[in-house]
């Protein structure tokens, strides 16, 4: 057997033994462990978990692939991630914890006293979490697809599996426990082979400084990484790899839409926010937030480095190389589709590397960035057990995200669709039950988005944060900070944003002929993977302009929301008492 795969099938089958295990050992027997893992996991481990769940396939297979290839257009996913958690850790996290309740809808049901905008919040989560789902199911198969030989649809259904196994077992406390375990996994994974390829390439082990050395080996030795990075991509007729603005790159209105989309689309992610529930404090979420960052920074610092140096491999391997003589690694992601060449000039040379998007003819290999990550420490001759690793931490990373977004849908269907509005004398129980069942099917569901996805993985997953940026990111931050937001701004800023962005989306990838997909045809010129930002604009102006006109919400609501502004009970106490 291939020791590449031999490695993949130890590597991988002892961390999903270790993923079930943790189910079944910490699975959840009552609604408040199922939903939010009985308010009782540490600071330090939610921290852990919430960056698990944070990073998902997107972070860790995309990113940096997408940085490789897009250069400065690549670091605005890197930017808008990091900003959004962020602001959803310092301006929403504690007072939305304070609040005390399970889910987003939750909290706008409550907050604009109404059963109505509890149901359009449901859709929203529904909606959203589906979308972002699907990104990482496809990533699942993407992994499948190249270290288990198998083809990406049957890795999507390999893994829709193991997540309907751990995900309606466990619940929220299963889940915590076993995403402590994946984000252990995952940053393992993606550091060990970045120090080992920034030391192979500049004589640096650490990526970070690495990313601003000099080149020890090949043709661009004595150059700095980023200058050779620039001279490779104008010898391939391509813009420089460090150039803003430019022609052949994103505009600076559309650079900060998708920025700022993300950004906001962070704070508006149900399966993040549910994360600072299950902690037994306000205080604890807080501290959670800062464990979280700093385990989210030791990816997100590593992710430029890990996309420039996997790009110097890339075409000091390949390109002018022979096609005949290439690399088996190349015929191994040939297999799977997610590289591809096409000899148009007959010289059989590989004439050209670039993502798979390009259309331009003469550029000969075109290469999926879905794959760069993964195929990193092959392209740098890595042993094969650190190449599996790799493999084991892209699914960590993708299972532990759709693990949360599952939870998600099951408790919006279970708790605030059928506890709240269909049933309110349902028995925990029975809500349990309904639970398990909603999650099973949302595997299932999104077990098929996988396979049908609308987009690579990290586009999947831009798209959700605008369609979360532009639904629940206004209605939470009017809900915290405006007494005066009446349950009827609410429900039409929700609907008018979510319902923009969708359309403008849908309108783009689906309907128009991709020739039309362009900034010469795009609203503003902008893309739309950054259309959330004005789908939120949108929302926030309809949710404001319907308040003006309607009555003001009742006292005991905007009692209520003058309360959770204090995230410390002890700083206003003539309030605690209502809390």
């Amino acid at each position: 057997m291939d020791p590449t795969k031999l490695w993949t099938f130890v590597i991988v089958g002892i961390t999903f033994a270790m993923y079930i295990w943790i189910a079944v050992v910490t699975r959840a027997r009552t609604t408040g462990g199922f939903y939010v893992a009985g308010h009782n996991v540490p600071a330090i481990f939610n921290g852990m978990a919430t960056g698990a769940d944070w990073m998902s396939a997107a972070s860790f297979i995309s990113m940096a692939g997408l940085i490789s290839f897009m250069g400065y257009d690549g670091c605005v996913y890197l930017m808008g991630w990091t900003g959004g958690y962020v602001l959803l850790a310092l301006l929403l996290a504690p007072y939305l914890r304070k609040f005390g309740k399970f889910t987003v809808p939750d909290f706008v049901g409550d907050r604009y006293y109404s059963n109505t905008a509890r149901l359009v919040a449901v859709f929203c989560a529904i909606f959203v979490s589906f979308t972002y789902v699907a990104g990482q199911m496809r990533g699942v198969g993407v992994v499948f697809s190249r270290f288990l030989g198998v083809g990406v649809d049957y890795g999507v259904v390999i893994g829709t599996v193991i997540v309907f196994f751990y995900a309606t077992l466990g619940g929220m406390k299963g889940i915590t426990w076993t995403q402590v375990s994946q984000y252990v996994v995952l940053i393992f994974a993606f550091l060990i082979p970045a120090f080992a390829i920034s030391h192979q390439l500049t004589g640096n082990p650490i990526p970070q400084i690495g990313f601003g050395s000099t080149l020890v080996e090949g043709p661009h030795a004595g150059e700095t990484l980023l200058r050779a990075l620039d001279q490779i991509n104008t010898d391939l007729g391509l813009p420089e790899y460090t150039a803003a603005f430019v022609k052949g790159k994103k505009s600076m209105i559309d650079v900060f839409a998708i920025a700022f989309a993300l950004m906001v689309g962070t704070a508006g992610l149900p399966h993040v926010i549910i994360r600072f529930y299950t902690v037994p404090t306000v205080r604890a979420a807080r501290w959670s937030a800062f464990w979280a960052l700093l385990f989210i920074g030791a990816l997100y610092t590593t992710a430029p480095a890990v996309g420039a140096f996997a790009r110097v491999n890339l075409i000091q391997t390949l390109h002018g190389q022979p096609y005949e003589t290439r690399p088996e690694w190349v015929k191994k992601w040939e297999d799977t589709g997610l590289i591809v060449y096409k000899d148009t000039n007959g010289n059989g040379l590989i004439d050209g590397v670039v993502r798979s998007t390009e259309t331009d003819p003469a550029k000969e290999m075109k290469v999926d960035v879905d794959i760069m990550v993964l195929a990193n420490p092959e392209i740098a001759k890595l042993p094969p057990w650190v190449v599996a690793l790799v493999a084991a931490g892209g699914l960590a990373a993708a299972l532990s995200t759709a693990a949360g977004l599952l939870l998600v849908i099951s408790s919006a269907i279970s708790h605030d669709l059928m506890k709240r509005v269909v049933k309110p004398d349902m028995t925990d129980v029975e809500e349990l039950f309904f639970a398990r069942v909603a999650a099973g099917l949302a595997v299932i569901a999104a077990g098929l988005l996988g396979i049908f996805p609308p987009g690579f993985v990290g586009q999947v997953v831009a798209f959700a944060f605008g369609l979360a940026a532009s639904s629940f990111f206004p209605v939470i931050v009017l809900g915290i900070f405006s007494k005066r937001t009446t349950k009827e701004g609410a429900i039409a800023g929700m609907l008018s944003g979510i319902g923009f962005t969708t359309a403008y989306i849908v309108y783009f990838k689906f309907i128009v002929d991709q020739q039309y997909n362009n900034a010469d045809h795009w609203l503003l010129g902008i893309s739309p993977e950054g259309i959330g930002t004005v789908g939120m604009l949108v929302n926030f102006a309809v949710t404001l302009g319907v308040t003006a006109f309607t009555p003001p919400p009742p006292q005991d609501v905007q009692e209520t929301v003058e309360m959770i502004r204090y995230p410390r009970e002890e700083q206003h106490p003539e309030k605690a008492a209502g809390i």
